[in-house]
């Protein structure tokens, strides 16, 4: 399933809406020969296509001119990067939209096997991580948010995505959007401007309710110019209101998003694509069309600072011999022929990693890119099941371009050698679908058929309604659907009571399976909420419950009278479901290589969750954030002499202790695993004077004050030897593992009562 990022604010707007427009004309090229095992065994002996991506990556470089500039370092101090001050001179991280390393299908190799250029880059230079996690609700804007700042959604104000609700003066809800530019208001859906309804908060909001920090100050303090290619909430998502609010309300740019004829056009001009500049630099001068790079709540001040916005105004100047091309040697286009930005939806390898390529050799030797998925087909958007003819024919060409995109980096002098390579997916999914045939398909040698493919939707609305809930409420509709009951009432009001046991009881018919099946798998009302860090600094988006689904199942809002069936299974529709709690979402995978990475392959014993990701950079870099990320460096992916001093000094303590940090901390670790289901007992409860649930809520709230107080103990520890330079202390932190392990118990222990 892929993103949903929708550009032109309301006119955007689709109601389920997990994706966004334009699709580019791609073309294929085949792939070398895969050796398949049996059973679920990851195998790696695949033949690797040429490095050099064979004559496309000779024609890219003769059309495109990629690397005809390599030294174009526009700032006006060095960017200084690496813990040794000067090791690192780049910086490519790359965030794939659900791209899996475990097989999906025992069979069918999986799509990292599938692409060996990349497979083989990460675990022949560096080490794979493959028990990577998500935070909760595990989708694309808030995975990728937290994968960029380090910090859970309580944080940075994105836990619910990719489209969230929050309260207006009327006590019903709007629907606004995940996606959104970094100092965005709420985008509100159901305006006409896109302007919020009584809430004035950022879309990304701290616990504090200041704007959360931007990922790319550390680079730019540095000296550093940071580009962004679809990365996400770092550069414009929507029309309305990002391009007025950045070039001015009467600014030409302005006139052209507001003119329905040429929305397409202030699309590809203006979304997608940005540079933050270093201060100083000559790349995003006001010659260039720089605009002001305004963080008004940035700790520690940022001023002074300039970015450019878009394919109109970046293209000039990391291609100015003409328009961006892909790595086949096409202009880059979106759907309508307009040169730019293709849409979130076009960013496939060939054309996010031409992006990146042109921008690492022009002058922006940092960049984020997003990569869209590999599971819906490319050209009509609808879901596949693994091992079919276009899936296969998708992974061959993005394995392609992955082979173009390496050599054509090492041509231009930018490699492992001094460049520290990121690479991840947001999430996993689960499959929806029938079982393949032949039964014997691999994809490769035997491609796989289904019989059917698509996700169940349901009408929650109705569903309750059957069962006498007329309670007025709004749903963010997802297999991971958050409830607003109407007012915002409390969590022990007997109507909401009412509903959550109702809802907990729910079946349905699976029509992908045939079988009637328990609904809900989870339930979630603000005490577990806020454990699991779904709270955020503005009260209005405190929903009043999140419902973890059956993931074969979409559920949103509807009629309260479904006719003959509350479900349908529409053909050629999303087939991938996330967000929900399940170990093929909630595990994913993350790939390190460069200067500092230890040179390990694949790592199966690390346990890493999304906000170590950002920390972990820093450090391989040298940096640090004006503020303290939730998650910690991963220590077993760093090679012993690129350490900071002082966790080396007692690694084998500061490892044991940041592993009971995680437990404790991780939406999906021990500690939110065992509430979680605490969680859903007490609210399915129905005892005398709702007793059971009062006590459980009770035990809830008090195990998270626990955990938040234990938790920033060891954190300031850990901080300290990672970014502080002081040792930790070994009698210390055995006293705080005790605790944590204690609290660890206890919450098993109510998980079981």
């Amino acid at each position: 399933m892929g993103a949903t990022r929708l550009m032109n604010g309301p006119a955007g707007h689709s109601g389920r809406a997990r994706r966004r427009t334009s699709v580019s004309s791609r073309a294929r090229r085949s792939a070398g020969l895969l050796a398949v095992a049996g059973g679920g065994t990851l195998v790696l002996g695949i033949l690797a296509a040429p490095a050099g991506g064979g004559p496309a990556a000779t024609a890219a470089l003769t059309v495109s001119g990629r690397t005809a500039d390599t030294t174009a370092d526009t700032t006006t101090g060095a960017c200084a990067l690496g813990a040794s001050g000067s090791s690192v001179k780049h910086v490519i991280y790359i965030q794939f939209d659900n791209v899996h390393y475990i097989r999906d299908n025992p069979n069918v190799p999986s799509d990292l096997e599938q692409m060996p250029n990349l497979l083989n880059f990460i675990t022949g230079n560096g080490t794979l991580i493959s028990r990577e996690h998500t935070p909760l609700i595990a989708h694309t804007a808030d995975d990728i948010v937290t994968s960029e700042t380090g910090l859970y959604g309580s944080g940075q104000g994105m836990p619910i995505a990719n489209e969230y609700n929050y309260y207006t003066p009327s006590g019903s809800t709007d629907t606004a959007g995940s996606f959104a530019y970094w100092t965005d208001p709420i985008v509100d859906y159901n305006t006409a401007t896109s302007a919020p309804v009584g809430d004035s908060d950022h879309t990304l909001i701290t616990a504090q309710g200041k704007n959360t920090p931007a990922p790319w100050v550390p680079y730019t303090r540095a000296g550093c110019n940071f580009g962004s290619v679809a990365a996400a909430d770092t550069e414009l998502e929507n029309t309305l209101p990002d391009i007025p609010l950045v070039y001015g309300a009467n600014s030409a740019a302005a006139k052209e998003a507001e003119n329905p004829k040429l929305a397409n056009k202030a699309e590809a001009d203006y979304m997608g694509l940005s540079v933050h500049c270093a201060l100083g630099s000559v790349m995003c001068a006001t010659t260039h069309g720089g605009v002001a790079d305004l963080l008004p709540d940035e700790p520690g001040g940022y001023t002074g600072y300039n970015a450019l916005f878009g394919n109109k105004v970046i293209q000039p100047v990391i291609s100015p011999s003409g328009p961006v091309r892909d790595l086949n040697g096409n202009a880059i286009k979106d759907s309508s022929g307009d040169i730019g930005f293709p849409g979130y939806d076009g960013m496939i390898g060939p054309v996010g990693l031409a992006y990146t390529l042109y921008m690492q050799t022009h002058g922006v030797p940092v960049t984020y890119t997003y990569l869209s998925d590999l599971h819906d087909n490319w050209v009509t958007g609808a879901g596949m099941g693994s091992g079919t003819p276009t899936y296969e024919s998708q992974l061959q060409r993005e394995n392609a371009a992955f082979g173009t995109f390496f050599s054509d980096l090492a041509a231009a002098g930018i490699t492992q050698a001094n460049t520290l390579f990121v690479i991840t997916a947001d999430e996993g999914d689960h499959f929806v679908g029938s079982t393949p045939t032949p039964a014997n398909c691999n994809g490769v040698t035997i491609t796989c058929s289904y019989s059917k493919v698509g996700e169940v939707d349901g009408n929650l609305t109705g569903m309750l309604a059957a069962k006498g809930i007329t309670t007025s409420f709004d749903v963010a509709a997802d297999s991971a659907p958050i409830i607003y009951v109407h007012g915002q009432p409390a969590a022990t009001t007997a109507t909401v009571r009412s509903m959550e046991r109702t809802a907990a009881g729910l079946t349905a018919d699976d029509l992908s399976t045939g079988q009637t099946v328990k609904l809900t798998n989870y339930l979630a009302d603000p005490a577990e909420m806020k454990i699991l860090h779904m709270i955020t600094g503005d009260p209005k988006r405190t929903a009043t419950f999140a419902l973890f689904a059956n993931p074969d199942f979409w559920l949103s809002s509807g009629s309260a009278k479904c006719g003959s069936s509350c479900v349908s299974e529409p053909s050629g529709q999303d087939a991938w479901n996330h967000g929900d709690v399940a170990p093929e979402i909630n595990t994913t995978w993350l790939g390190l290589v460069g200067p500092g990475v230890a040179n390990a392959g694949v790592n199966a014993s690390i346990w890493s969750d999304h906000t170590d990701i950002q920390p972990t950079m820093m450090a391989l870099l040298g940096l640090r954030d004006d503020y303290t990320p939730d998650g910690v460096v991963i220590g077993d992916a760093i090679s012993l002499q690129a350490l900071p001093r002082a966790m080396l000094s007692n690694y084998p303590t500061f490892n044991k202790l940041s592993q009971v940090y995680t437990q404790l901390e991780a939406a999906v670790g021990e500690f939110g695993r065992d509430t979680l289901a605490a969680s859903t007992r007490a609210l399915a409860s129905n005892s005398a004077n709702d007793a059971f649930y009062t006590g459980i809520e009770k035990q809830l709230a008090s195990l998270g004050s626990a955990r938040d107080a234990l938790a920033a103990q060891i954190q300031a520890l850990l901080t300290g030897a990672e970014f502080g330079n002081t040792r930790i202390n070994a009698t210390a932190a055995t006293k705080l593992m005790s605790q944590g392990n204690a609290l660890l118990a206890q919450a098993g222990a109510l998980a079981n009562r």
